[in-house]
């Protein structure tokens, strides 16, 4: 009862900052990464679902301790009888022998016929003198009404190590269940960085969009005014408003695509996908780096900090022990065995029609002889199961290698990439500078002044890109070797 208390109010309050988060977050406030891996966790049905397993697990544990225990049962019933018990089937005469002191011994007297001095006899036996009457209602017993129960208690004494198994089994997949509930909160964490990151690269090449949108705007104006002047063609105003529209285009699909983000983020965080909130890092302009990125990673400590390894890991120690519980049907049982057992009617001093009862102490040994190579082919399967189990582990412990060194160059990678972008973007500035001024001083024309603009344009765009894959290339290097912080 008191567990069941703990989790109801935990439930309730797991709830309740959910709710505060929601009516949070409708408001239109600003949240945080973190903010927004907690409200995600808090909110996340197969995350409370794994819960509830580790919650099943604990009471499997206690199930299982539960073996190692006395036993306490009970056993009762009733049966109505149409008829009941009659010894003899009508009433019976008992020869009678009497004390012959001449020959200091019991003798049989019988009846003699008076002339001859003779035993009688009557359809070949002889008649005896003496009898004792027999009633057959003296040997009838009402057995109508039969009332019987026992109360039996048992205590396991070996059992072939089957409950010290089972035992391990439980705590094993208690530890399992808390495992994989780490391992789906990291997952979590890593799809609510995606979608965070998603947003803030799209609300970035917004801006960017609206930036050249701005560019052509001026460019167009000029245009117009040098077509008014006689200084430019109809044909270079119709190529910039065409560019110029496409830049609107291009504007709307990325507004379109930010709304999606949000609503991918939102839904991720399980928030309502139309509510309003604003993201810390919308505005952040720069960028850290962090620490340099390591080649070379010890495996062993990547191993123990992998969810997923430790799982594998506690599979095998599962199936470990379940050739251990097949491997008990083939070995002796024992244990000790107390009942009281009592019934109505009873015949422990007599016939009564009443309650009455005994004690009962004693052993149970159970020693299996022959079942046609049953027991063992269960045991030689579990020890197959285990065997798989290993090895799907080995071929798990080699496709973590082969990540975390992907994991790795990538993010080597990312940090190239975006040092590239950074060199890419000045030159791209001086360029798109240095068509403005020709431009204005007539040794650039329109074409020399869009295709710096586009160029503008594609380094702000990979910049934008390259320094959100920084933060997106750490987070997964950061999860694959297992050091992606849960939280609470």
């Amino acid at each position: 009862m008191v567990l069941r208390s703990f989790f109801l109010t935990a439930s309730i309050l797991v709830g309740l900052m959910a709710a505060a988060q929601t009516d949070a977050v409708q408001e239109g406030s600003v949240m945080t990464l973190e903010q927004c891996r907690q409200t995600a966790l808090a909110n996340n049905k197969n995350l409370r679902k794994s819960a509830y397993g580790i919650e099943a697990a604990k009471y499997q544990k206690k199930e299982a301790f539960a073996a190692y225990l006395p036993s306490l049962d009970f056993a009762g019933g009733y049966m109505y009888n149409q008829k009941g018990i009659a010894i003899i089937d009508k009433d019976q005469y008992l020869p009678v022998e009497t004390f012959n002191l001449e020959k200091k011994g019991y003798e049989m007297g019988l009846v003699k016929n008076p002339l001859t001095g003779e035993p009688i006899q009557v359809n070949g036996q002889f008649v005896p003198e003496n009898v004792a009457l027999l009633p057959k209602e003296a040997l009838e017993f009402d057995m109508h009404n039969v009332f019987f129960g026992a109360v039996t208690l048992t205590q396991p004494i070996f059992m072939g190590g089957k409950i010290v198994a089972m035992n391990k089994i439980t705590g094993y997949a208690e530890e399992l269940a808390r495992r994989m509930h780490d391992n789906e909160a990291q997952n979590i964490i890593y799809a609510v960085d995606a979608a965070y990151w998603q947003v803030v690269s799209l609300k970035a090449k917004q801006k960017l969009a609206v930036s050249y949108v701005n560019l052509l705007d001026t460019l167009q104006h000029n245009v117009r005014l040098m077509v008014e002047q006689g200084v430019a063609t109809k044909r270079d105003q119709l190529t910039v408003d065409v560019k110029r529209n496409s830049a609107e285009v291009d504007l709307t699909k990325v507004n379109n695509g930010l709304v999606l983000s949000r609503m991918a983020l939102a839904q991720v965080c399980g928030l309502p996908l139309n509510s309003v909130f604003t993201l810390a890092d919308e505005d952040a302009e720069g960028i850290l780096t962090g620490a340099p990125i390591a080649r070379e990673y010890n495996m062993q400590d990547v191993y123990r900090s992998r969810e997923d390894i430790r799982a594998l890991e506690l599979g095998v120690k599962i199936y470990d022990e379940k050739a251990k519980v097949a491997r008990s049907s083939m070995m002796p049982n024992l244990a000790l065995v107390g009942t009281y057992s009592f019934s109505n009617p009873n015949v422990f001093n007599g016939f009564k029609n009443r309650f009455n009862g005994m004690f009962s102490v004693g052993a149970v040994l159970t020693v299996p002889i022959w079942h046609w190579g049953g027991n063992y082919n269960k045991y030689r399967a579990a020890k197959a199961q285990t065997l798989a189990a290993q090895l799907e582990l080995d071929n798990a412990k080699d496709l973590v290698d082969l990540q975390v060194n992907q994991a790795s160059f990538k993010a080597q990678e990312a940090l190239k990439t975006y040092r590239m972008t950074e060199s890419n973007l000045e030159e791209a500035d001086e360029n798109l500078r240095c068509a403005d001024v020709g431009f204005r001083d007539g040794v650039m024309t329109i074409d020399n002044v869009m295709e710096a603009q586009t160029a503008w344009l594609k380094a702000h765009s990979e910049n934008i890109d390259a320094r959100i894959d920084i933060y997106l290339c750490d987070v997964y290097l950061s999860k694959v070797l297992g050091q992606l912080a849960v939280g609470n």
